[in-house]
């Protein structure tokens, strides 16, 4: 018989590798056109080709996920989405990117690191079969067993797209990063769990009404930036950034609970699209 305090599970060995999860950043930079000026035609052909290889995600050392896009706008003239489980490695395209032959006139404007996760309030099978449940289905009728069974096959995929997802090549994308409120009254993280999983999913209904049309990330960055997640959105067309934004803002969850950043609104491309959009030639 043992005595005394029970066996404690010894903490796994120290490591910027997570347990569960990428490590995700966006980057976001503009050309100093003062100072491309100075560089001569065959500096910008080898510029060019530099950066088409770095941003290309080939060769060893590339991340395991990297896009590039087009930014609209003046916040910035192109964005790099990355992911890895190594965050220095998501940092090595930023340093390479930076030690090019043409980083001196690349300016970063803005970044967010953060992490891919499976939010607390995605239910398991058990918890989904409650929600079901309480939803009016009979437990054992074979409504219930036929749409248990449906999200028993859905849920490995849906957490394997959470920690390490596919990027869709879906044209339109935007990020931006965002807070649940503290305030008096209106405290997300006083509120029991509960009533906080049952405005989640009344959120998440919201977005499943743009299936085939949008597709979402959200990574966290509680501890690691200044806000405390980051909202990923691709579309097959920009009009339905602006739809499911709009729809989702209406949800209590949004509309009572959340603060947000700035929005970064942008087109997936090639390095030598985004190069010759930005007339770097």
């Amino acid at each position: 018989m043992s005595h005394g305090r029970p066996q404690q599970t010894p903490p796994p060995p120290p490591s910027i590798i997570p347990t569960e999860g990428w490590h995700c950043a966006h980057y976001y930079y503009s050309f100093d056109r003062a100072l491309l000026n100075a560089f001569d035609a065959e500096e910008i052909g080898a510029g060019r080709a530099e950066l088409s290889q770095i941003l290309s995600g080939e060769g060893e050392g590339a991340p395991e996920r990297i896009q590039v896009s087009i930014v609209s706008g003046h916040k910035a003239d192109f964005g790099v989405m990355l992911m890895d489980p190594n965050p220095l490695v998501v940092d090595s395209v930023h340093q390479s990117i930076m030690a090019s032959t043409l980083g001196p006139a690349i300016q970063p404007t803005y970044s967010f690191v953060s992490l891919s996760e499976v939010s607390e309030y995605v239910p398991s099978v058990e918890q989904y079969g409650e929600r079901l449940i309480r939803d009016g289905e009979e437990a054992g009728s074979e409504t219930f067993e036929a749409k248990l069974n449906a999200y028993r096959q859905r849920e490995p995929m849906m957490r394997k797209q959470r920690l390490t997802p596919e990027f869709p090549q879906w044209p339109a994308t935007c990020f931006y990063p965002m807070n649940k409120k503290r305030k008096v009254g209106e405290n997300w993280f006083t509120m029991p769990f509960a009533e906080r999983n049952s405005l989640m999913a009344e959120h998440a209904q919201s977005g499943m009404q743009f299936a085939g049309r949008v597709s979402q990330l959200i990574t966290v960055s509680v501890g690691l930036d200044d806000w405390e997640w980051g909202v990923t959105l691709w579309a097959r067309n920009p009009e339905y950034l602006k739809e499911i934004v709009y729809k989702m803002r209406f949800d209590e969850a949004s509309a009572r609970y959340a603060e947000f950043g700035p929005f970064y609104t942008s087109y997936i491309s090639t390095a030598a699209e985004m190069l010759d959009h930005c007339r770097i030639q």
